[in-house]
């Protein structure tokens, strides 16, 4: 390190998203205290920081070192050129078995390029209302109404069932906090299709949405929206979390960050939620679940960087065992848990709870992966625009669908049919195996 560096001052910049500084900042101190590396931090809100680095990027400013961008948009900023492979780093400076106790590695890598170590276990997850769902009068009534008895839900037709029952505007109670806002509608879309049992592609890339099963996912999804609270189509990130804490909704769907929240001082239901996997449909008789790894943040460095090994140094250092442990610490960051040891952390327990924290880590070993393709930003927002339309009834499903086929054509082709193919492939071989045998 100190022939890199060199006898001159020098100070890493790194760029992250709001609320990650109080993740990374403690790992900073350490590394400045034994290597002389001044730290200098740039938050980005959370569902901006991706475009901003491609910004960084194109104007050349070339004075960010590391960036974490999510774990999604990695694909996009490859081939933008916005950040580089580290693959030469890797083998000259990583310690064998560095990434044994990872959990979740595959958005680490693209086209068998390592780009950045994942940072954040953003696995989605079901949080249900313990109050609601462990009252005995409501467990009557339901059981009353629909002839089962009420439970954690395995299916989405479980799931907008029981949205369906505790929806009551009229006694200040809605059925769920379900995002209806661009880019977080497609991640609901996204499991709901899956979970009918089909591939969102064909092995040549050819869009399966258009179909019945696409079109009965669009239209549950838009049913589902007549039991969400008022503000489900507006509310970002931290207004939903601060919305479903007030106790007044059954259901959401979040990250780890989001139980960091809800288990925190500012939350009416704090020890009082149930987890669960995200539901999933029925095959062979048997119920199945569809866990989804859709978020994370993932150590880069931007291809500008002025010091890119001690960059890539420092990315090392932060997602050691040790130093990673104390960043998923911090209550008020938003780093989740993606090694073994995390589990194990009485302090990381105690900031989740051990009933979350068992629900997060099933999850994430079972989790099917995002869309990391290139065009992928294109791909998911045409998907939830047309969600968007059609959830407002601009568009029908049928039309919402078709419309997406279409657009998904026009970027296969664009970019290159066989070539993102090939990269479908292998992302269809890292699907959990019950998964692959399901999905057709």
């Amino acid at each position: 390190m100190r022939t890199l560096k060199g006898e001159s001052p020098l100070t890493l910049r790194i760029m992250l998203p709001a609320g990650s500084t109080l993740n990374v900042a403690p790992i900073a101190e350490r590394f400045t205290a034994q290597t002389g590396i001044s730290i200098e931090f740039t938050e980005t809100p959370v569902d901006e920081i991706n475009s901003q680095i491609l910004i960084e990027s194109l104007a050349g400013i070339g004075d960010i070192d590391i960036a974490l961008p999510a774990t999604f948009g990695i694909p996009n900023l490859v081939s933008a050129g916005a950040i580089l492979d580290l693959s030469e780093y890797v083998k000259k400076h990583e310690p064998p078995g560095f990434q044994a106790d990872a959990m979740y590695t595959l958005g680490d890598y693209f086209k068998g390029k390592f780009y950045g170590y994942q940072t954040d276990g953003d696995t989605y997850l079901i949080f249900l209302n313990e109050r609601l769902l462990g009252d005995p009068d409501h467990q009557k009534r339901y059981s009353d109404r629909y002839g089962v008895e009420i439970h954690p839900p395995q299916t989405w037709e479980e799931l907008d069932r029981q949205m369906s029952f505790f929806n009551r505007p009229q006694e200040g109670l809605f059925g769920g906090a379900l995002f209806r806002t661009p880019l977080y509608i497609a991640w609901e879309f996204w499991v709901r299709f899956h979970a009918k049992g089909y591939w969102p592609f064909d092995s040549n890339m050819r869009p399966q949405i258009a179909a019945r099963p696409g079109v009965e996912a669009a239209q549950e999804l838009i049913a589902a929206s007549k039991h969400q609270y008022p503000f489900a189509n507006s509310n970002g990130l931290f207004d939903n979390w601060e919305a479903f804490a007030k106790g007044n909704i059954y259901c959401n769907i979040g990250w780890g960050g989001t139980q960091k929240y809800l288990n925190g001082p500012n939350s009416a239901i704090k020890g009082k939620l149930r987890f669960c996997p995200m539901p999933g449909g029925i095959a062979d008789g048997e119920s199945f679940n569809v866990p989804y790894f859709n978020w994370g943040w993932n150590y880069t460095v931007l291809a500008s960087a002025p010091s890119p090994e001690i960059a890539y140094l420092f990315s090392l250092f932060a997602c050691t065992s040790e130093m990673s442990t104390i960043a998923v610490r911090e209550a008020d960051g938003f780093f989740d848990p993606f090694r073994v040891a995390h589990y194990e952390d009485a302090e990381i327990q105690a900031t989740y709870s051990k009933s979350f924290l068992a629900t997060h880590r099933t999850s994430m070993l079972n989790s099917i992966p995002d869309l990391y393709l290139s065009g992928q930003s294109e791909y998911f927002e045409a998907l939830s625009d047309n969600l968007l339309r059609a959830d407002t009834g601009d568009l029908t499903p049928e039309q919402a669908m078709d419309l997406t086929a279409q657009q998904w054509e026009q970027t296969t082709q664009r970019l290159g049919r066989d070539e993102q193919a090939e990269q479908w492939a292998f992302l269809r071989k890292r699907y959990p195996e019950r998964l692959q045998r399901i999905l057709r």
